[in-house]
């Protein structure tokens, strides 16, 4: 079987800095700004883990959250090494794919896969191959 080790949580949100904030004030994450393609990023450090925030804007395409409890969340992310080999042992599990392995930036490939109840989760191989 495949090593899967935690990589990130991703949120969306309306207002990243409240999100960041209550995080930082409610259970003590770090949070870390940086600019990515020129736009403001907000990450955080909870727990040893990596928690990605993304602002969301009126015309994204994006469904309101809905209302608690409900079940699922956006997606969470798993780091892997080999991702193409791991995708193709995935899929002859019948596994579904939402998004096939792809190179979103030099050094890193992705894919998204369907899990029961809605859930999404993205594999990240950043090793470079």
């Amino acid at each position: 079987m495949t090593t899967l080790t935690w990589d990130h949580v991703h949120l969306r949100t309306i207002n990243p800095e409240a999100m960041a904030e209550w995080f930082e004030k409610m259970l003590g994450a770090e949070v870390l700004r940086s600019t990515q393609e020129g736009k403001p990023r907000i990450d955080l450090k909870l727990g040893g883990a990596n928690i990605f925030i993304a602002p969301v804007t009126a015309g994204d395409g994006v469904n309101a959250a809905p209302t608690i409890p409900y079940r699922g969340l956006d997606h969470f992310g798993l780091a892997v090494t080999g991702i193409d080999a791991i995708a193709a042992e995935l899929k002859k599990k019948g596994v579904e794919f939402t998004k096939e392995p792809t190179t979103v930036r030099p050094g890193v490939r992705i894919c998204f896969i369907k899990a029961p109840e809605g859930v999404s989760i993205e594999l990240l191989d950043r090793s470079g191959n």
